[in-house]
């Protein structure tokens, strides 16, 4: 997801947030964050967690939803809204969470924003203004020997969504995030990289191919990504064999992205040589299947879950290829998405 993640404001007594996510809205950061707080999505019971990073001792609000099952989340800091794309009801679904809570305790949310429910296995969510795009990995031709899927084109009213478009893909999709103006897209089930120039101009349901694919050398099966403006930073999330959920996952991280990725041609591949790699048993990489990077403390956070059940984990110092343990590690069974937000 998207999504990059910005952050979550909790107050002594308050909830209040803003955001960087897996939009194209990525600000450079001019002084340090006042707050920060992780959101994280699961396929356990659905309930949104929100992890204070400020805090010493890593205080947790749960989000009790409708939901059984959910996967990208996104929080709007304009309307103080926390969106998800849930997997059991099939659909995007908001919730306002501005008011007073106790902190570390459990908050029932009601729905707030909802819309048609379109989709047949939704994952990742990036957002652009109010277009709200979501990766459907479903076969849509039933035919598992030709990669497909769909992004869902949702545009925001008020307190609904309206389904504008649907795009098919010539990839199977996982994560997705805005660049610009650009929407990148991991192929699901390999380790390809592509994008679709100017995205949204597309408005009429349509197939589509990528503008250009690239291979990503070292990753198996990419899954999640995640795209810091400020500092031209791509994280890339592996999850090796997906038979093995506990141990041969990874992520990599490739600065100067922008550069790389266009000086590389179509069909062509970015070199282990032009990222670093963190892969172990240490890492607890199993099943990485979300990230978010923080561009101004260098942090990698990702949605594990395979590992132990499932896990929040954070990777700080990242300087060379190898392994390294987590320096945030909480459990969360069936992880699935995080989204980092930040003010």
């Amino acid at each position: 997801m998207k999504k990059h993640a910005r952050l979550f404001f909790l107050a002594a007594t308050a909830l209040a947030f803003s955001a960087c996510e897996k939009t194209d809205s990525m600000e450079s950061m001019v002084t340090p964050s006042q707050s920060a707080v992780l959101y994280a999505t699961n396929n356990s019971n659905g309930d949104i967690s929100a992890y204070d990073l400020k805090s010493s001792n890593m205080m947790t609000t749960t989000f009790a939803t409708s939901s059984t099952a959910a996967d990208g989340v996104y929080f709007d800091g304009s309307t103080g809204t926390l969106l998800q794309v849930s997997r059991s009801s099939k659909g995007i679904e908001g919730f306002k969470v501005t008011s007073s809570v106790n902190l570390g305790g459990i908050l029932n949310v009601a729905l707030d924003i909802d819309g048609s429910k379109d989709m047949e296995s939704p994952r990742e969510m990036a957002v652009s203004g109010n277009f709200y795009v979501v990766a459907d990995n479903a076969d849509v031709d039933k035919n598992t020997a030709t990669p497909d899927g769909r992004l869902f084109i949702y545009q925001r009213n008020g307190n609904s969504f309206s389904l504008r478009n649907v795009i098919t893909t010539d990839i199977k999709l996982w994560g997705i995030t805005f660049i610009g103006n650009d929407l990148y897209a991991v192929a699901d089930a390999d380790n390809k990289l592509g994008v679709y120039t100017n995205f949204l101009s597309n408005t009429s349901n349509m197939t589509l191919t990528t503008s250009k694919k690239v291979a990503i050398e070292g990753i198996v099966r990419t899954h999640g990504l995640d795209y810091d403006a400020s500092t031209d930073t791509m994280v890339l999330t592996d999850i090796g064999d997906a038979t093995n959920t506990q141990s041969d996952g990874g992520f990599q991280v490739i600065t100067g992205f922008k550069s790389k990725f266009n000086s590389v041609s179509n069909s062509g591949t970015i070199a282990a040589k032009d990222m670093i790699r963190v892969s172990g048993p240490m890492s607890n990489l199993g099943n990485p299947v979300d990230v978010a990077y923080d561009g101004e403390t260098k942090t990698v956070y990702i949605a594990e879950a395979g590992n132990g059940g499932g896990r929040i984990l954070s990777y700080t110092n990242i300087t060379a290829n190898g392994d390294m343990a987590p320096k945030m590690n909480q459990s969360l069974a069936a992880a699935s998405s995080v989204y980092l937000y930040k003010k």
